[in-house]
């Protein structure tokens, strides 16, 4: 094939790819959060390096759901104020994630006002250590997503293929040999990874039962591997909810007991 003939299929595949893309990213009709976010509360609670799981209702995000098993579709980083405010005089970007057709970007945390939210915080962090998850995340922006690994883009436009659920989870990885752009964890977990914080770790224990000693040896798992709800269920990450955070008193709760809240 001559470099006309793969100048044009580029083209074609790149053309293929937008439009499979801005497909994906259409909302899901009927879409509505569980609760009502209580944004001024999330925005006062969260930290650098924080990191916000979000349920999406693009159509891309039904597929994630499934394949992973979970309520979380996508992960992104909260920076802080470490990003400049726009000239323009809009909101602040204090959110960097990978988005599906954008690649790596910095955007504001309204955009997740009226979506399912859930803050994971790895505890204990330094100063430093947030400096540098936030510095390493801020350094990928820009990074973009090839949208002509189409291979990447028609795997979720099947989103609840029957195979069985220890399979479900790897189908997210096959592709075009560099699936890392896609999902928008990968880059989260590549971030704790530099500064050597665990997420899901496969654990190998050594010494006898019964010893006095015993070690746990940690292995590292390769960051496209990580999926938004390894967040949630990592043993190494707590669970911040404003609500509770804010000072929840049960005893506070007016219930409607009328016969219409009840049906």
């Amino acid at each position: 094939m001559t470099a006309t003939n793969d100048t044009a299929m580029d083209r074609f595949l790149d053309w293929l790819g937008r439009r499979l893309t801005a497909k994906l990213n259409d909302p899901s009709p009927g879409y509505r959060p569980y609760t009502p976010s209580d944004f001024a509360r999330l925005q006062s609670l969260l930290r650098p390096g924080d990191v916000l799981l979000v349920e999406g209702h693009e159509r891309v995000s039904i597929g994630i759901k499934y394949l992973t098993q979970s309520t979380w579709s996508h992960a992104a980083m909260f920076v802080g104020d470490a990003l400049p405010l726009p000239e323009d005089g809009s909101e602040r970007p204090q959110l960097v994630e990978v988005n599906l057709g954008e690649g790596c970007v910095a955007r504001p945390l309204s955009k997740y006002r009226n979506y399912n939210t859930r803050i994971c915080r790895a505890p204990g962090l330094s100063a430093a250590d947030r400096r540098a998850l936030v510095d390493f995340m801020v350094a990928h922006l820009g990074t973009r997503y090839d949208l002509r690994n189409i291979i990447d883009l028609l795997r979720f436009f099947i989103p609840t293929p029957p195979v069985p659920v220890r399979w479900r989870r790897r189908m997210l990885h096959f592709g075009s040999g560099d699936p890392t752009r896609a999902i928008c964890s990968s880059l989260i977990a590549q971030a704790f990874q530099s500064i050597g914080y665990p997420i899901l770790p496969t654990i190998r224990v050594e010494g006898e039962e019964g010893d006095f000693i015993r070690r746990e040896v940690f292995h590292i798992r390769h960051h496209s591997l990580y999926t938004p709800r390894d967040f949630d269920l990592s043993p190494f990450f707590e669970v911040v909810k404003p609500t509770l955070a804010g000072g929840f008193d049960y005893r506070e709760v007016i219930w409607d007991t009328s016969v219409e809240a009840t049906l």
